[in-house]
Formats: structure tokens, C-alpha cells, sequence
């Protein structure tokens, strides 16, 4: 097999990401925002910065290599109502690393219970605090490929076996991008430690695991073919960031005054990880938004009675950019609401029913 393994460098599958155009939206986004708008959209830019350049450090580290190896950049995938957006899927003959690529300031120290504690320093001051651990949330995203890859074979034996034997060749690696962060993690459980690296580390640490591998290496054709599945269940997802600064919007109301339009929110339902989309066109003084309608107060209503019962954010049920999208499709049945996106099957036979009464109600 290793006759016809002519692979040499590493291979980009996918190395654009829509990340450059959200960050040209929003610095776009800046005049017409209120004063304290503007200082939120300065920190957000900043923050989206930040993670870009983290990740062009992840890619000339992989891209120099010198390792036979198929890579993948920023690929989301989709089963039901879970999703992930994966930084790197790195594929050589013998193991597939999920990266997560986390560009923090500050230091980072783990402790023996595998949290994540950040220190920072302003003039001359330290603050600790905790933050998400980033291994959890790659783990999310191992769990989602785990299922798919399950969901993929065709009869029991081959399903069982697809799960046994899925972390024997998909490793989850944090990769801390900013070269000024100095890890601490000498009382982390080494399952723990073994997960976190710099990355300046990150080639050296993947040539170590293949080397160790009993896995058996398959021939390049068949890593090509690995890499190009996930490719192939990759979905692009046009996320719009400036449905977080609408309440922060300066509108014009009548031809000769303007006023700030900012919306008043007891309850938050917007979600951390997505963040939906608004028209980014002018508004005139005839113009409706969607967020006025009655149907969508009636959706916005709904979601909001029934995350409190079962106590849960609002956005488990929909987030902002599903309910425009009820409204701008109107489902009048399960099988219609089944082909908006964010509604699976699980999810339709919880809520299907009860959404449908709404929009009929509304019509």
C-alpha cells in the first residue's frame, strides 16, 4: 500500500472561512449605531480579531509541517437540532485531530478538577476568573461526529463498531494560539493536560501521536476519502452578527427627526455561539420590521411561556434567525416545518404543534 502513497505536504480541503466578510459587516455597522452601541461593536471587533489571527497561526503552523496530512478549516456540521462549528479537522493516514483553537489573553492555569482559570493584568492589577473549558466544548463536537459517523453505517454490526472504536482514531486537541499565554498545568489529571498545547507544539504533538498509533495507516486515496466525507456534510452557514446591535440602531422615523430606536429586553434569548441575522438596508418611515409584527411577538411569546416551564434558554427552542425564518416561510404542516432549518425531527414532535397553531392563528 505505502508504493502508492505519493502525498508528501499537507493538503488544504477548505481553508476559507466567511469570518472575513461578518467582521467587514460590522465594521460597516459602526455609523449607525448609538454611542454605547459603538463601544460594544469596537470590543466584538476586537475579540473577532483576536480569534482570526489565532487561527493564521494554526494554519502556518500546518502548513509547514512537511506531514502528508488533508486538512479542513472552520466546518460546520449538522445532525437534527445539534451542530458544531469545528476550527481544523486534520486528517493523516492514521488519526483525525479535532482542533479547537482558543487565542485568550492572559495566562491559563488548569486545575487538578480540569477547570479552566484565566489571569489577567491592567495596571498593575490581577484578576482571576473562570471560564469555559474549551475541552468540554470540543468534546461536544467529537460527540456530534461520533453520531454522524454512526448514523452513516448500514446495519448493526458495522454501526457498533463505528462507535467502539471512534476515539481510538479522532483525538480532540485545544490549541492555545497566542504565544504570549503562558499554561499552567501541572496539577491537571494528565487526560486533562494531554488535551491542552500551545501552538507552537501542535506539529510536534501530532507527529508524536501518529508515531505511537498502533493504528493501522491507510493508503492516501482512502485519507482523501476520510477528509472528503466530513467536507461533503459540511454546510455554509451565512451568519449575520449585526442582529446583536439592532436595539442600538439610530433610525430615522420621519422625514425630519431622528430618533434612537432602542428596544427595552427583560428577557434575553439571544444565543452565545450564533447570532442571527437583520435587513441591513435603510428603514423609511413606512417600512414594518419583522421584529413588529404580531406574529412574531406571538412566536417571541410562545418561546418564551414554554422556556420557562421547562427551564431551559429560549433559544434551546428557536433562536431569532429560525423564528424570521417561520415567518418568512409560514409552514402550514410538520413535513413544511421539518425543511426550515434548526428543526429536526426531535424537535418538530415537541414543539411542531403548538408553532403551527401560532401561524395559523396569525394568518
Amino acid at each position: 500500500m505505502g508504493l502508492f502513497n505519493n502525498l508528501k505536504e499537507p493538503v488544504f480541503l477548505k481553508e476559507n472561512s466567511n469570518i472575513d466578510s461578518q467582521l467587514e459587516k460590522l465594521r460597516n455597522l459602526e455609523p449607525a449605531l448609538n454611542e454605547e452601541g459603538q463601544l460594544l461593536l469596537k470590543q466584538d471587533l476586537k475579540s473577532l480579531e483576536y480569534g482570526i489571527a489565532g487561527e493564521a497561526n494554526i494554519a502556518f503552523e500546518l502548513k509547514n509541517c512537511h506531514m502528508p496530512m488533508y486538512i479542513l478549516h472552520d466546518v460546520y456540521l449538522e445532525l437534527g437540532d445539534l451542530s458544531a462549528q469545528i476550527d481544523y479537522l486534520v486528517f493523516t493516514r492514521k488519526l483525525c485531530f479535532v482542533l479547537e483553537c482558543k487565542n485568550l489573553y492572559g495566562n491559563i492555569e488548569i486545575n487538578n478538577v480540569g477547570d479552566f482559570i484565566r489571569t489577567t493584568e491592567f495596571g498593575g492589577k490581577k484578576k482571576k476568573e473562570g471560564i469555559y473549558s474549551p475541552i468540554t466544548q470540543n468534546q461536544r463536537h467529537l460527540e456530534l461526529m461520533k453520531k454522524i459517523r454512526v448514523n452513516s453505517k448500514n446495519n448493526i454490526l458495522t454501526k457498533i463498531m463505528a462507535e467502539k472504536y471512534f476515539e481510538d482514531i479522532n483525538k480532540s486537541v485545544v490549541v492555545l494560539a497566542n504565544p504570549k499565554t503562558v499554561l499552567n498545568a501541572k496539577y491537571a489529571q494528565k487526560e486533562v493536560k494531554e488535551k491542552v498545547i500551545r501552538a507552537d507544539q501542535l506539529v510536534k504533538y501530532i507527529k508524536n501521536m501518529y508515531e505511537s498509533s498502533k493504528e493501522l495507516a491507510v493508503s492516501d486515496e482512502k485519507m482523501l476519502l476520510w477528509a472528503q466525507s466530513y467536507l461533503d456534510l459540511h454546510k455554509d452557514v451565512d451568519k449575520d452578527y449585526t442582529i446583536k446591535y439592532d436595539k442600538y440602531r439610530i433610525i430615522a422615523k420621519t422625514e425630519n427627526t431622528a430618533e434612537l430606536a432602542i428596544e427595552t429586553q427583560k428577557e434575553t434569548d439571544s444565543d452565545d455561539i450564533s447570532i442571527v441575522s437583520v435587513n441591513d438596508n435603510a428603514v423609511s418611515e413606512n417600512d414594518v420590521r419583522i421584529e413588529e409584527t404580531k406574529i412574531f411577538q406571538e412566536l417571541k411569546a410562545y418561546r418564551l411561556n414554554k422556556s420557562r416551564e421547562e427551564k431551559i434558554k429560549p433559544y434551546f427552542i428557536y433562536n431569532d434567525n429560525q423564528l424570521k425564518d417561520l415567518i418568512l416561510k409560514m409552514p402550514k404542516s410538520r413535513e413544511e416545518l421539518l425543511n426550515i432549518s434548526g428543526f429536526g425531527e426531535a424537535k418538530v414532535n415537541k414543539y411542531g404543534e403548538d408553532i403551527l397553531k401560532v401561524i395559523d392563528k396569525s394568518n
